[in-house]
């Protein structure tokens, strides 16, 4: 128990037979009970789980996958434990050792103290993460975060990859995690389905890890792209679901409107460049229909993301520091 809550920690993991008992070994030891799932590993994980002192003392539970469904499936599947078992929090945490456990307390508090329903960690917040993390992946990694508080809603996350988080368990309830998205997009998935239930996110600074012996499956230059358009299905999904369906909000107009313009200059500036090219001098009609219909669309997607800013805000505050906080277990 940790402040008198129920702690299921959910370890997805795949070919982790080097890693899974340093993971289980420096699990806090408030953490009641460990959910690994094996995401139908070729290794040896499953031996290496059930060979620890733990799992005969009944603090690991471990679920094997006959089929692999990759990292968002193996993270669904502990969660419906941890829902169905009735603990308060569970918290993910990979099964590379990736992530600090001495993190694990500053990331519980905001839902112990009922600010928030989901906290993830940050690990770009403090600097380090420039130094430490793949220059690759450290870029692709911004790029996705600044999509995602476009589509989620939560303009104030960032690190939207990072997979140690926490959630409650009305949160827990609240999302149907068959329909979950499977693969790595699953961080930016959930956060778009936890705006819609009205939930309440906030990021926590953690420590960035690397260089322990982990084998990282991210194809950075392919996933970006999975990624990015999933992203772009979620952003309309939530629009419909948030401000059609069940609140009916004018921003749609203004998204609307911002989206149709934009795209009217867009074909104005390619007949503009034609005409240019061809005629050797800048038509002017098309010059100026271009201008107008690029400002009043632009103008129109600012309005939109300003009243969508305005709307979430209550729902993710910002950062209430910005330095790791080691916090002594209680």
């Amino acid at each position: 128990m940790y402040k008198q809550k129920s702690i299921a920690v959910v370890v997805p993991a795949y070919n982790e037979e080097t890693q899974i008992e340093y993971v289980i070994n420096t699990m806090p030891t408030f953490v009641d009970m460990i959910i690994i799932v094996n995401d139908c590993s070729r290794d040896k994980t499953s031996e290496k789980v059930k060979n620890h002192p733990q799992y005969a003392h009944r603090k690991i539970t471990l679920i094997e996958h006959e089929t692999n469904q990759g990292v968002g499936g193996a993270i669904a599947t502990g969660y419906k434990f941890a829902r169905d078992n009735n603990y308060d929090i569970a918290v993910v945490m990979a099964g590379d050792g990736q992530m600090n456990p001495h993190d694990l307390p500053a990331i519980l508090n905001p839902i112990v103290e009922n600010l928030a329903d989901y906290t993830k960690g940050n690990r770009l917040v403090t600097g380090e993460a420039f130094s430490k993390i793949p220059k690759i992946r450290f870029f692709g990694n911004a790029a996705l975060s600044l999509i995602t508080k476009i589509a989620s809603g939560y303009w104030h996350i960032a690190d939207s990859q990072t997979g140690y988080t926490a959630i409650n368990h009305a949160a827990l309830k609240a999302i149907d995690w068959d329909k979950m998205y499977k693969r790595y997009g699953q961080p930016n998935d959930l956060l778009v389905k936890l705006n819609v239930a009205n939930m309440r996110v906030i990021d926590v600074p953690i420590e960035p890890v690397y260089d322990i012996g982990e084998k990282s499956g991210i194809k950075v230059r392919k996933v970006i792209f999975t990624i990015g358009s999933l992203l772009i299905r979620l952003f309309f999904w939530r629009l419909k679901e948030k401000y059609i369906i069940r609140n009916f909000h004018p921003l749609v107009f203004f998204y609307a409107f911002g989206f149709f313009g934009l795209t009217i200059s867009a074909i104005f500036f390619i007949r503009l460049i034609l005409l240019w090219v061809s005629q050797g001098a800048i038509p002017e009609i098309t010059f100026l229909s271009w201008l107008f219909s690029f400002t009043i669309g632009s103008n129109s997607l600012f309005f939109a993301m300003w009243f969508d800013y305005e709307e979430n805000k209550h729902l993710n505050p910002p950062l209430m520091y910005r330095d790791i906080k080691r916090i002594t277990e209680t």
